[in-house]
Formats: structure tokens, sequence, C-alpha cells
């Protein structure tokens, strides 16, 4: 029998469950929810701000040399509002719970989901680890073709070099692939190493799975679709630069946000070890960069030395030349693998009006999500609008790897 008593209640925890389920993207990212957002005197404002992990160097000899801890914070900024709006008679109301899920939130919350979804696959942006079939691990050179099975391992080996954990509470790392890519990569790795069930499950499903290669597979349609900056050539002035912004002599061509440069010279250190990584540091390009531009801003920042928080065995030399991954103007589908502390989506409450016909407001896995209904008299219609407030950022972007596929 059909139930005409759809509640507020019902109604948003159905939403919120089909939020977290309809995106694979959000459902492997870190959820934050803080109610201080909403408590009656005691706001917080409108920005959380997220702790990293504090690091140390280890001493050799009997003699303390105490160290002082220096902690970081990265702003997240909950000012993001987005919802679907809906209209129902009162005869499409009088459906069961089921049936209304599945004619009305489960597309309206899809299409909500998915939306939120593109504004958050631009954290990806910030991942300063780039690598695809054929790269030169020396240089970061190489032509940019679909990825294979050692570009996928060279992915958790880079992920490796700044001690991204393995496993957490959310499970594996996760590999996240643009459609094209995942057909791609199935077809050229369904008979590689594995035994005849997952060779079954890849054929039967068009989808790699769990637990191939150390990751947890997925596809997502809001994949980035990444386009290098048009930058040729380009050199470090100035010896001895630490720090964010890298001054440079005034570059031929552009550098666009998210792409992955390394300089001559200049090689990564292992988090944990301090010791070089033995390959070149890349840098994300953390903002658009023009033409002849003299300054580019990057991460992670020049940090050199056995130190704390150190980057980079050494800060690049004056005349350091500076090459830009995958080549200039390059288009690639930029999949990735990560750790989903990587990316952080934090929501807060929604006010709550009065003199509605329905309002309510319920969080679920780190989601909070609001629903409200109001009646129009003269067209006997309910108007129903779903809507979250959110924020991201990517407060730890060295956590994440992009893998690129040619389009």
């Amino acid at each position: 029998m059909a139930n005409t008593f759809l509640t507020a209640s019902m109604i948003t925890r159905e939403a919120l469950r089909l939020f977290k389920n309809t995106n694979l993207f959000l459902r492997n990212v870190d959820t934050q929810y803080d109610d201080q957002f909403a408590r009656e005197g005691a706001k917080i404002g409108d920005t959380l701000r997220i702790r990293l992990p504090n690091d140390y160097t280890v001493r050799s000899g009997r003699v303390a040399v105490p160290q002082d801890t220096t902690e970081r914070q990265v702003p997240l900024t909950v000012s993001s509002q987005k919802g679907v709006d809906l209209g129902f008679n009162s005869a499409e109301l009088a459906l069961s719970m089921d049936d209304f899920s599945n004619r009305y939130i489960l597309p309206a919350v899809n299409a909500l989901a998915g939306g939120v979804a593109v504004d958050l696959m631009s954290a990806t942006e910030a991942f300063p680890n780039l690598t695809f079939k054929g790269r030169n691990t020396a240089d970061s050179s190489g032509t940019i073709v679909t990825p294979d099975s050692a570009a996928w391992l060279d992915a958790g080996a880079m992920l490796d070099m700044t001690s991204t954990p393995r496993v957490n509470s959310k499970g594996m790392r996760k590999a996240i692939l643009d459609p094209r890519t995942q057909a791609r990569t199935v077809d050229s790795m369904s008979g590689l190493f594995n035994n005849a069930q997952k060779i079954g499950d890849q054929f039967k499903s068009g989808e790699m799975g769990v637990n191939t290669l150390g990751l947890d597979w997925g596809m997502d349609q809001t994949v980035l679709k990444h386009t290098n900056g048009s930058y040729t050539a380009g050199a470090v002035n100035g010896a001895s630069q630490t720090g964010s912004n890298l001054t440079v002599t005034g570059i031929t061509g552009t550098f666009k946000k998210g792409d992955v440069i390394v300089i001559a010279g200049v090689f990564g250190v292992n988090p944990v070890t301090k010791q070089s990584t033995g390959e070149l540091r890349q840098f994300a390009v953390t903002a658009d960069v023009a033409a002849a531009a003299t300054v580019i801003p990057i991460y992670p920042a020049i940090t050199p030395g056995n130190v704390a928080y150190g980057t980079v065995t050494a800060s690049p030399a004056s005349g350091a030349l500076i090459t830009l991954v995958g080549g200039a103007g390059v288009t690639f589908r930029k999949n990735f693998v990560m750790d989903p502390m990587a990316i952080t989506l934090a929501t807060a409450d929604l006010p709550l009006p009065k003199n509605m016909d329905m309002a309510g407001r319920e969080t679920y896995d780190g989601i909070s999500m609001r629903f409200l209904r109001g009646f129009d008299i003269t067209n006997d219609v309910f108007i129903s609008r779903l809507d979250i407030l959110y924020g991201y950022c990517a407060p730890r972007p060295e956590f994440g790897t992009a893998v690129a596929d040619i389009l």
C-alpha cells in the first residue's frame, strides 16, 4: 500500500544516502562536518583550519637537541551552496518512499552530487605528481600515451616516496579513472597477472575492481581533462631560493594552474628518511602564469636539506632549466591515484526557516543536507528544494598522483 505520509526526515535521509552513493569520487574523499557552524552564539565563521601532521628530524648521539614544533594548518572555507529545486503536485506525493526516491530523489541528487564533484575535482589540480606511460624518471620527459600497468605502478611508487599511507580507514588507495581510460585500462590489463576469477569479473563488469596492483579502482565522469600551458623555455633567476614562489627569467610561453614542472638538479627527499629519492622533485603550478612572467607559484614549497618538512636536497642553482612535464599545449585525461586524505570536503548546517510546510536537515557520513517544502495554493504545487553548503581543499596534495592518458 502506498505511503502517503512522506516526512521531511525521510526525504532528507534518502537524499543524503543517494548523494554519497551516486558519485564514486565523493565516496572516496575525506568528509568532515562541524556543528560549530550552527551553534547559536558560538559560530566559528565560515572557515575550518585543518591541521597537518608535524614533522621532525632524527638525532644521532647521546646529547639531546630539542626541536621547535611548527604546526601547519590549511584553511578550508565553507561558502559554496548548491541545490536542486523541484515541484510536486498532491498526486505525485501520494507515493511510497521507493517510488518517490526512484522517480524524483535519485535523479535530483545525482545531478546535485555531480555538480559538487565537478567543483571538488578541481582540487586535484594541486597534486604535485604526474606520471604517464614512457615517462623518463630521470627528467620526466616523454610523450603522453594511454597508461599501462607500469604507469599505474609508478603512480603508487610516487606516493610511497611521499610516505602516503597504503591503507587507512577508507581502505586502500583509490584509482579514479575517466570512462575512456577505464575502458582502455581494462582491455590492456585484462590478463596481466590476474587469476581466472578476476579476469572473469573484469570481463563481466568492464571495470578494474578492487585490489588490482594495490589499488581500489573506480570510474568517475567528472575526471578533469587538463591542457598544459604553452611554456617552452625558462630558467631560475637567483640561487638559494626557498618557499612557494620561484623567481625566474622571463619565461617563453605560459603556465596553467595544475601544470607540473621539474627543475634541473633539484631532487626530492623522502619525508621520513630525509634522503634523496634520486628523482627530480615535481612541483604543481598553483595559479595561471602569463608569458614573460618572472615568478612561478608552486607546491610544495622549496625547503632544502635534512630539516623538518624538507622537500628537496638543495635549492635550485641560478640558471637551472625548468621543464614542463608532458609538454607544451598537450591535452590529457587527468586520472589519478590518491589516499582519501588528499582531499577534504566539509559541509555545514543550513538554517531551517519557520512556517514551512516541511523542513528537515540531516547529517550522514560527514555530509549535512537540508530539505524544504512550501505550498503554492494557486497551482496546487509543493515547491521543494534540496541544499548543501560546503567547502573543499587539498590539505595533502602530495598524497595524490595524476596519471595522464592522451585524448
